[in-house]
């Protein structure tokens, strides 16, 4: 019979009163202030309110404080959140709010609180961010699901429906929504076309689901017959939904029908039937939601009250309907079948039940910490109409509750209670039950009091729940149910809510095990005395009988009724049908509880943390196998455990019994056999199980062992008999796949560490061998793993940037101390240099130090580790600072005329200054970051002068006297540019609020070329039309020019209509004839044409390009007509953009379109008449303006140029002869009379892009391109073999310089970027050399042009060539700051104007070279990419202005395109463990091209890496690093963009992690391999005359290790370790240990394994306390695990030797040996422990006294002997074939194959006495 359930009382924790009321009455007075309407609240779980959510196993603890639950009132208008006193936000609405609930999005990773009023639904987040999304349709309720939200939609169109709904955590929101900020009011887009043909099915359907807040409602369906229909039924009635399953219960109040539906959100493709118009298309975005009914009931009048779920007995979810009308609980259970590996499987319904209940609530109560997959153990309250509260779980009565009888000190003394409260408190009912949370409820009284009560959780002892757990998992149903029977129906002192003490509980539990074991021996023995003389007797002990029980406990029948059982019918039709019954139970039960309690107790020996519960459930297994009579169990407890000795029978005389199960014992076999031949006896049944959890530690390390040593999957399910799952990624060996399973088990290096040391090696040792080169695929768990968390630091950096995620699973694997290895961002500013240091370092002039000149931040820890040895940057940051007065040199006492003078020296360094933004701007280009709540700073452009031979005094510039008008306006203009280009790209968009902020009041040029920079960096996308137009309407040209170029560079590409609109709208030609003329400038027509071509880059658009074609030779119709080259020429290069590398292409009009494009050039040849006759005739009788002719001429010398670009850039790399011979060169002297020089060198650049691959750094490639003609004719002038008066040699000479300048800038664009050696050599050469011919100089040159240039061609022409060619120079090395050419830069802009000509133009040139040369502070470099070249070859358009305002013949702005060009691709290495930037060797693999093969080279980070059309891998090498490997794809793509998802260089930083024992590349530059060595010895090698004069030495080396440590690791236990030891040290005369720690230091240091620290300092001084102890007879452990663990260890050894595992082992085999050999040494020593092993064989005794017990379990433990009688059965089968004088050793080693030959030895002297 079941026992009686039992009685216990709740904890009042107070009187309740909602807090909001109390909230009221603090801010609104008295109760006559408070509103009139009524008011609601509810209660939920703090933890729904934890920001990160914990996790499930950690939900538990954070719940558990007494009454901390969250409160919501609602009242009227208002909410008010609050937990205890504290609130934590009110919120007034201007309307009445039907309800507001709790919800937790994890797309969000925040609370949110959800308020649902008449037409709106609002979010609130704790940190205060507001969602307002407006309901398109009448919605009474809303409800939480896995997928999102659940819209119940009214029936009549009325909104005023409220209902109270339970909590809201909707998760599984699909995207993570970083723009899902603050005061979002997201628009009701229904009743636009687009919305209404997707929303028609949302406007049918009664129910919606809202899966994302940014998303449209989507419309459901249900599955009827395998196929869709729309759920349209408004009497469908949701009353209860599921946050964690996806389940919703509806009551359907014509059919008086509750339903349970399973919502499935998978795609389904079935034919609709009636509503197939309104299907919603199956993409990722738009999944039809389905409603399957799994099941449906008529079972009231009415719908239930409440609805809730939580768990049956056996951990099956169970759906609970309260019907009150019948005043009954109606339970449906429900199957979760999730085998195929879904989120959400499967859900049937398998049974249903009901019990009485009058009022019920769901309180987690008796297994507080288990989880049945996501769902907590629920139990249900329930309250009679007997006014009865019964716990219940499943079906199954456990207790009563009763409020407490007794008043005083113990029960309200902590609480508040009102006086009358006692007196009104004796004989009370408990009247009504609400508001469950956990283990808390309201119970509210007969006299209308409402108290919070707790129900006494049960256990808090985490042994207690293991056991209960275990015991859950492992029983039958039947013998489960009777246990916990037992268990809560005890009303006994010693129950466990009567004391909250742990070691209380654990007493309770085994005396309610000991009693049944004496139940079980007292029927045992009724059953001796009586069934052995009937037949029934017999029967119950036939193995029929066993069967059966198996069969029937399957079946699910149960010998015992159960427990909640209103009547007791005659199952036994008799007292000795009982008796017998009651014994076979017995015998089942206990049997079974052995063999779970045992599985538990192999689990818990697993983790060193848990001995104490270990020893207290062997002293308890003890009991229940002495019950049982099974010996051996009792002897293998007390072999573990000695002091847990028991009266039992002689071990002597047992019969054989079954050995029970030993981890231990299969770890070693699996190491000595393998996995496949190991006894899979030993390893408990419950392991085996699915989804287990009270043994699952056990279960995992199985699993990991039978993975290393070769078991077989099939899925999940392993050979050995347990399941495993195993992380997504590739395994090449066994190794690489424990370490998967260990991440898929959530398993690392903190569980690791709770591993006997001698398991956790073999697991170590996996670890260690995948550290080298793990795969790529991994996740970066298991990176962290493995101990590289350089990789894992990567892969969190990409899937960080991909879906948001935070590192939560990665420090979960770390160990505690590791968990400040998280991922580092290499700072943008020099935190580690501060400004002033840098300045004070580099110039002692205190004028400097004190200025603001825009490059202060270019100090990176980046830039000091590749620039640190020298002063380059500062040297560079001199040479470009414009913020400073410039140094006039005078005499001491000036004259009039020098002060002419010194105006003079003033306007040559104006020239200079007003250049300096150029370089500035490149030289700065994305180094920094903005905060977008500041203003942004602009360097100051000064061009007055101080006079250091007059004390410093300031001399302005006097440009009164020059007619130059607004001087400094387009310096200031680009100045702007600069200071913009310095912001790099924003992770996030930049604000258009923080563009506007920094808007002047008054438009001015610094503004506009600050437009004109965030438009290069793509940050005017967010700037909309009417931003657009608020510039505009300022009138002002140069704000405009910089906002049209900005725009066109933003939207680049993508043919914007807006955009397009308003470019076309500046270029007057395109006006129709009947629109009033407008004055537009001719710079921003100029600007408006070049914004045409970048807006339709590559598009190839058939009429743009016609359109442009005809602007070429359009005269400008602006205000200066001398700028109208400069149009042509922005016409060229937009119609370049424009059919960018398109003209392979065949577009119909090709023909005729390049006809007048080689008219425009000047060419003889003209194919198509009709066409150019056409044009022009179209052209003369449109627009206002007319042909560029000269008379029926073009006017070649304004199109050309632009006509030349546009050719290059269409056919560019076309690889095209016939356009290269069209582009001809001059070949004769007649010729080169009718071409301009400059014009020549423009085709040789354009020939040279078409004939792309042609290009050769060499001289005799560059000589190739001068026509035989002008080379011989300049060589035979140069040698004076011709006289010059022959032909025009200045026309030779020039053409010649210009030819030669033009290839070398075809070189520098072929080569941009790449640092090409040859390519340098041969430009700085050129270079040199033009230089010689202007002005000696002490580079010399090799001779590769002829001599005297000078007396042919002109100054300023040889000047221009040269600064063109150191141009190119710059663009092949730049980023590079390489020194040589730095040099020379700085040589030329130091040059007077004595030495050459010193104007603005050539200064321009000098200050964009410096500026590529260090191009982003070095971290960008140029791409060769077509829109690289074509930018490019803009930006060093071989016309330099003569001054800051000369735009003529090219417009300055368009000198930044370089930009389009730039390719972040720096990548600096930073060290994982402490965050800095370090040096690394890199090596570099480029793929195979036409030019050369596959090849690699060796670079020092930071470094640039090459383009990504030829980058094929990136190799971590060198011997101080762990090497990795970026394997990559060449693809003819942009380098990787910032913040791109799939950049496998995090942004250019690539983490890396150095090997412990290894000095970074700064600290130690030589890398002496044996330094360690040296320095270990030196510090640890101390004298060992005498103890007094090494203690002194000691504290010296002792100081010494903890610097030696931390200089040569970074790993916080090694460093731990050895401030430890220096502790330790002091004051003590070890030798020994002091030497032994100094070797294990430096062995975990110099093989880079600081884990095994653990491994051999605990070996160590467990074995040496051993000894030491046993000499003074006192014993610091009783028990005998260390020995299984060093078992396991050595068994390991042997598994390397063998070869089992892959070689190498971890730790020092002789170490293992020497250990083996000291135990083995004591046991040798101890000579009473013979006549105790003598003793305990004989007769199965152990001894009395402990300390010998627990020797002998020492013994016994280390040689593996066998219970006594194993041992006497092996020795009686070997005496009969005993012959005498034969050793019996090889027979025993037969049948005790596991015992060491030492003990078969002593088990052959005792058993087989000398025969005589």
């Amino acid at each position: 019979m079941a026992p009686p359930i039992g009685s216990r009382q709740l904890t009042v924790l107070r009187e309740f009163r909602p807090h909001g009321l109390a909230a009221e009455e603090a801010d609104g007075g008295g109760p006559e202030a408070r509103p009139l309407q009524d008011y609601d609240y509810f209660l939920f779980d703090p933890s729904l309110a934890a920001s990160p959510r914990p996790a499930p196993e950690d939900e538990a603890a954070s719940s558990s404080r007494a009454d901390g639950d969250h409160e919501l009132f609602i009242r009227g208008n208002q909410i008010i959140w609050s937990t205890g006193s504290r609130v934590h936000k009110a919120i007034h609405f201007s309307e009445y709010s039907h309800n507001g609930t709790p919800i937790l999005m994890e797309a969000i990773r925040d609370a949110l609180l959800c308020v649902l009023q008449v037409d709106t639904l609002s979010m609130y987040n704790v940190t205060g961010e507001v969602v307002s999304i407006p309901l398109p349709y009448a919605v009474s309720s809303i409800w939480p699901l896995p997928f999102g939200l659940l819209l119940q939609k009214s029936a009549d169109g009325g909104r005023m429906v409220s209902s109270s709904i339970p909590l809201l955590n909707a998760r599984d929101l699909n995207r993570p929504n970083k723009e899902f900020g603050l005061n979002y009011n997201v628009s009701c887009q229904s009743h636009t076309p687009e919305a209404v043909s997707k929303s028609d099915g949302a406007i049918i359907s009664s129910h919606l689901i809202w899966k994302h807040p940014l998303e449209e409602p989507q419309a459901t369906y249900f599955e009827e017959r395998s196929r869709l229909s729309m759920m349209k039924d408004f009497d469908e009635k949701t009353i209860w939904t599921s946050d964690i399953l996806p389940l919703m219960a509806s009551y359907h109040k014509g059919k008086f029908q509750h339903s349970v539906w399973q919502v499935d959100g998978a795609t389904y493709q079935e034919a609709m039937d009636d509503n197939a118009m309104l299907s919603i298309p199956c993409d990722r975005s738009l999944h039809k939601f389905a409603f399957r009914k799994i099941w449906q009931g008529k079972c009231s009048q009415s719908a239930a009250s409440k609805v809730f779920l939580a768990t049956d007995i056996d951990g099956v979810p169970i759906i609970s309907f309260l019907l009150h009308e019948q005043k009954t609980l109606l339970a449906v259970r429900i199957q979760v079948d999730d085998s195929n590996g879904e989120t959400f499987g499967d859900i049937k319904p398998h049974m249903s039940w009901n019990i009485p209940a009058f009022a019920a609530a769901p309180v987690v109560v008796t297994r507080p910490r288990a989880r049945v997959g996501a769902l907590p153990f629920t139990d249900i309250l329930v309250l009679t109409h007997e006014n009865d509260l019964l716990l219940y779980s499943g079906k199954q009565c456990l207790c009563s509750y009763s409020l407490p009888t007794e008043f005083g000190k113990g029960i309200f003394s902590n609480y508040e209670l009102n006086s009358e409260v006692t007196d009104l408190y004796s004989n009370v009912k408990i009247t009504s039950i609400a508001d469950a949370v956990e283990g808390r409820v309201n119970v509210t009284c007969s006299n209308g009091l409402m108290l919070r009560c707790s129900l006494c959780k049960n256990p808090s002892s985490s042994l207690v729940s293991d056991c209960i757990t275990a015991m859950a998992e492992g029983l039958q149903c039947s013998f489960y149910s009777h246990f916990v029977s037992l268990l809560w129906g005890d009303n006994d002192a010693a129950s466990l809510c009567s004391s909250s003490h742990v070691d209380s509980e654990w007493e309770f539990f085994s005396y309610e095990v000991s009693k049944a074991c004496a139940k079980y021996e007292q029927t045992s023995s009724t059953k001796s005395s009586t069934s052995s003389s009937t037949a029934w007797g017999f029967l119950i002990n036939s193995k029929y009988h066993a069967q059966y029980c198996k069969q029937s406990s399957i079946l699910g029948t149960s010998f015992l009724p159960m427990s909640y059982s209103t009547n007791s019918t005659g199952f036994h039709s008799s007292l000795q049908d009982e008796h017998s019954s009651d014994a076979a139970f017995y015998i089942c039960f206990m049997k079974e509880t052995l063999d779970t309690l045992h599985a538990l107790y192999e689990n818990l020996k697993l983790n060193v943390l848990r001995k104490q519960d270990l020893g207290s459930l062997a002293s308890l297994l003890c009991r229940v196998a002495s019950s049982l009579g099974e010996n051996s169990y009792v002897d293998y407890y007390c072999r573990d455990f000695p002091h847990n000795l028991v009266e039992f029978r002689s071990l002597a005389s047992a019969a054989a019994l079954k050995t029970p199960p030993c981890l231990f014992r299969w770890f070693e076999n699996c190491l000595n056999h393998g996995c496949h031949l190991s006894n899979l006896d030993d390893i408990p049944a419950l392991m085996c199980k699915q989804k287990g959890s009270a043994v699952s530690w056990g279960r995992k390390v199985v699993s990991f062992y039978s993975l290393l040593l070769g078991a077989e999957r099939k899925g999940r399910n392993l050979s050995s008999g347990v399941y495993c799952e195993v992380a997504s990624g590739s395994a090449r060996n066994t190794d690489e796949l424990t370490v998967l399973a260990m991440v898929g088990e959530n398993f690392g290096r903190q569980q690791l560490d709770l591993l006997p040391i001698g398991v956790s090696l073999a697991l170590h040792h996996a670890l260690d061998k995948c550290r080298e080169s793990p795969p790529d695929d991994w996740p970066a768990p298991a990176y962290v793993l493995v101990g590289r968390e350089d990789l894992a630091t990567a892969k969190m950096g990409s899937l960080r940037k991909e879906n948001g995620l935070n590192n939560d699973s990665s420090t979960s694997i770390s160990v505690p101390y590791m968990l400040h290895l998280q991922p580092v961002t290499v700072p943008t500013t020099a935190s580690d240099a501060p400004t002033s240091e840098v300045l004070n370092s580099e110039d002692t002039d205190a004028v400097y130090r004190s200025v603001e000149d825009g490059m202060e931040h270019i100090f990176t820890s980046t830039t000091q580790l590749r620039y640190g040895r020298d002063l380059r940057l500062n040297e560079v940051r001199r040479l470009l600072c414009s913020a400073r007065l410039v140094a006039v040199q005078t005499s001491t006492n000036p004259t009039a005329s020098d002060q002419d003078l010194q105006q003079q020296q003033l306007w040559n360094f104006a020239q200079r200054t007003t250049a300096l933004p150029f370089g500035r701007g490149a030289f700065t280009l994305a180094t920094t970051y903005t905060l977008l709540t500041e203003a942004l700073v602009f360097p100051k452009i000064i061009l007055a002068g101080r006079l250091p031979a007059q004390q410093n005094a300031t001399v302005n510039l006097d440009l009164s006297t020059r007619s130059v008008s607004e001087f400094n306006s387009w310096a200031e203009f680009h100045n702007g540019v600069a200071a913009g280009l310095r912001l790099a790209p924003f992770q996030e968009k930049m604000l258009r609020t923080w563009i506007q902020y920094n808007r002047p009041s008054e438009p001015n040029f610094t503004h506009a070329g600050l437009l004109l920079a965030f438009g290069l960096h793509e940050h005017l996308r967010v700037l909309t039309m009417t931003d657009a137009y608020r510039y505009l309407s300022q009138e002002h040209d140069i704000t405009t020019l910089g906002l049209l170029l900005g725009l066109a560079a933003s939207h680049r590409g993508t043919l914007h209509p807006a955009i397009s609109k308003m470019l076309y709208f500046h270029v007057p030609s395109r006006h129709p004839s009947s629109t009033p003329e407008l004055e537009l400038p001719t710079l921003l027509q100029s600007a408006a044409v070049m914004g045409i071509g970048l807006l339709y880059e590559g598009s190839a658009h058939a009429l743009t390009m016609k359109i442009l074609l005809g602007e070429i030779g359009r005269r400008s119709g602006g205000d200066n007509v001398l700028e109208r080259e400069g149009y042509a020429v922005a016409a060229g290069s937009a119609l370049g953009f424009v059919a960018l590398g398109r003209g392979s292409d065949a577009f119909g009009f090709m023909d005729t379109f390049l006809d007048r494009l080689f008219e425009y050039i000047g060419s003889k040849e003209v194919y198509h008449e009709i066409f150019l006759n056409a044009t022009i005739a179209a052209d003369d009788q449109s627009g206002n303006t007319g042909q560029m002719m000269d008379g029926t001429q073009i006017n070649v010398d304004v199109t050309a140029p632009g006509a030349v670009i546009a050719l290059a850039l269409i056919f560019m790399k076309a690889e095209s002869e016939e356009i290269a011979a069209r582009l001809s060169i001059p070949n004769t002297h007649f010729d080169l009379q009718y071409v301009r020089p400059d014009f020549v060198m423009l085709r040789v650049i354009a020939r040279n892009i078409v004939m792309w691959s042609r290009i050769e750094p060499s001289i005799d490639w560059i000589g190739s391109q001068v026509p035989e003609p002008i080379k011989s004719g300049v060589v035979n002038m140069s040698e004076g073999a011709i006289d010059c008066d022959e032909f025009d040699a200045e026309a030779l000479f020039q053409a010649y310089v210009n030819i030669v300048t033009g290839a070398c800038i075809a070189i520098g664009l072929k080569y941009a970027g790449s640092r090409n050696g040859d390519a340098q050599e041969l430009l700085y050469n050129y270079t040199v050399h033009f230089l010689n011919e202007i002005k000696q100089v002490s580079v010399r040159s090799p001779s590769i042009l002829p001599k005297g240039l000078l007396q042919y061609v002109d100054r300023g022409t040889l000047e221009l060539c040269l600064h063109l060619i150191v141009l190119s120079l710059s663009l092949v090395m730049a980023g590079s700051g390489h020194l040589q050419t730095f040099r020379l830069l700085r040589h030329l802009r130091g040059r007077s104007s004595a030495e050459g000509q010193v104007n603005y133009g050539l200064q321009m040139a000098v200050s964009l070279a410096v500026g590529f040369l260090f191009l982003g502070g070095g971290t960008h470099t140029f791409s060769t990419s077509n829109s690289a070249i074509a930018a490019l070859l803009i930006t060093l358009y071989p016309r330099l202005p003569t001054g800051p305002n000369d735009n003529r013949c090219h417009l300055q702005a368009f000198r930044h395109l370089y930009v389009i060009a730039t390719e972040p691709r720096r990548v600096q290495t930073v060290d994982v463990d402490t965050g800095l930037p370090v040096y690394c060797p890199l090596e570099v693999t480029v793929a195979e091209t036409e030019y050369y093969d596959e090849t690699y080279y060796c670079e020092v980070t930071p470094c640039l890496l090459p383009e990504r059309s030829v980058l094929k891998n990136v190799r971590v090498c060198g011997p101080r690093y762990w090497p990795q490997v970026i394997k990559l794809k060449p693809e003819d793509k942009p380098w990787w963009r910032s913040g791109d998802k799939t950049d496998p260089f995090n942004g250019g930083v690539l983490y890396i992690k150095r090997k412990v024992g290894s000095c970074s590349y700064s600290d130690d530059p030589i890398g002496c391999q044996s330094l360690l060595s040296r320095a270990m010895h030196e510090v640890c090698d101390t004298p060992s005359t005498s103890c007094g004069t090494q203690l002194n030495r000691s504290s010296l080396s002792s100081s010494r290790v903890d610097q030696l440590v931390s200089t040569f690791s970074a790993n916080p236990s090694l460093i731990a370790f050895a401030k430890l030891c220096c502790e330790s040290w002091k004051g003590r005369c070890n030798d020994n240990f002091q030497e032994f720690c100094s070797q294990v230091l430096y062995e975990c240091m110099s093989k880079d394994r600081p884990a095994l620290l653990q491994v051999y300092i605990s070996f160590y001084t467990i074995i040496e306390s051993m000894w030491e102890h046993l000499k003074i007879g006192h014993f610091p452990f009783f028990d005998s695990l260390f020995l299984s663990s060093l078992k396991v260890a050595l068994a390991y050894n042997g598994a390397l030797v063998d070869g089992r595992i892959s070689s190498g082992g971890i730790v020092q085999s002789t170490f293992l040996e020497s250990l083996t050999k000291r135990v083995d040494n004591i046991f040798a020593e101890l000579p009473k422990l013979k006549a105790s092993f003598v003793s305990y064989l004989g007769t199965g005794k152990w001894p009395d006294a402990q300390n010998d017990a627990v020797l002998l379990s020492w013994y016994l433990q280390w040689y593996s002997i066998p219970p006594p009688h194993v041992v006497a059965s092996a020795v009686e089968k070997i005496k009969p074939r005993a012959p005498g004088g034969v050793s019996m050793l090889p027979l025993l080693r037969l049948l005790l194959p596991t015992t060491h030959l030492v003990g078969l030895m002593e088990i052959e002297k005792l058993q087989m006495p000398a025969r005589p």
